[in-house]
């Protein structure tokens, strides 16, 4: 039983040790990048399971651009993989530029793939333009008639500037500030539905790639619709505040008349009281002229003669105003 183990035993380690040994020495990739002319030596596949970089990461990019004619080191692309970066990525990126004779060297492609930008994309859109449409922007021109504008721009990629350059979002918002100063500076807005291409024009004048990772070859008004009429609006919004501050105003001195009236009536009822108070006061002051001899008989008849005679007068007055 023991001499039957132990072969086995032999069998389980070599396999083992035959595993452990291709993990660290893939001579199976070796030897595709011999076959492809690829000069890479087992110790530097060795060294690369030590440094903990995937050998195939590296050789099969090296032997896709190598076949397209492209010099790489093993060296650069070990360490833009240790860096962070795609590889694969960059060398097709590198491939394709080199294709379309655009000039890109390892270093940038490096670099633009470091910076988080798709360096493959950035190539092919080199070649092939790509169009960015606007939302739809809103302007008004000076006789107040609002516009909703939508344009197609057309950009292709700045290798020069994709590090550090401004993306798409920038050149929306600079195409969608001109758009809204050509409008606003014509002075009706039939002169821009006459003339749409007037504000593609305006627009490229300004410069607005300046800063971006992009270049814009053209911007094209795509659609021109009329909204509303924002002056006329703007001017009854005016009218109807001042309305409301004429009413408050008026509704201001109405109160105040209220107020004076109502000090005037007090004040006619408090000088009415003072009058009962004082013709209370002459029948006392009669009495005590009569008794004190200051007033006679006949004058006192006199007096109450002289007081019928002009009621009846104010009654006749009164009658004839009432005819």
């Amino acid at each position: 039983m023991e001499l039957m183990v132990f072969p086995f035993l032999v069998l389980v380690i070599a396999v083992g040790a035959v595993s452990v040994f291709l993990h660290f020495v893939p001579i199976g990739l070796w030897i595709s990048a011999l076959a492809a002319g690829v000069n890479i030596s087992l110790f530097n596949l060795v060294g690369m399971r030590i440094r903990r970089v995937e050998p195939r990461m590296i050789v099969l990019p090296l032997i896709k651009g190598t076949k397209a004619g492209l010099l790489l080191n093993v060296n650069q692309l070990e360490a833009h993989y240790l860096a962070g970066g795609n590889v694969d990525n960059v060398v097709d990126a590198l491939i394709a530029a080199h294709r379309a004779q655009i000039d890109l060297s390892f270093e940038r492609a490096a670099a633009i793939d470091l910076a988080g930008r798709n360096v493959l994309e950035a190539v092919q859109m080199s070649v092939n333009p790509k169009v960015i449409e606007t939302p739809t922007i809103s302007a008004v021109a000076k006789n107040g008639i609002e516009l909703k504008v939508r344009a197609r721009v057309t950009v292709r990629a700045n290798i020069d500037r994709l590090v550090g350059g401004a993306g798409e979002a920038t050149i929306i918002a600079r195409v969608g500030e001109g758009i809204v100063t050509t409008v606003g500076s014509a002075s009706r807005h039939t002169d821009v539905l006459e003339n749409p291409d007037h504000i593609s024009q305006t627009v490229l004048e300004k410069g607005l790639d300046s800063g971006t990772a992009f270049e814009i070859l053209s911007i094209d008004i795509a659609d021109v619709d009329v909204g509303r009429n924002i002056g006329a609006q703007l001017q009854t919004d005016q009218a109807e505040a001042d309305k409301q501050i004429a009413q408050a105003r008026a509704e201001e001195r109405r109160a105040m008349a209220v107020a004076k009236e109502q000090e005037m009536r007090a004040y006619t009822q408090e000088m009415q009281a003072k009058v009962v108070e004082s013709e209370a006061e002459v029948p006392k002051a009669m009495a005590e002229a009569l008794r004190s001899g200051h007033l006679g008989v006949m004058d006192y008849y006199n007096l109450k003669n002289l007081q019928a005679d002009t009621d009846m007068r104010k009654s006749i007055s009164g009658h004839e105003e009432d005819r």
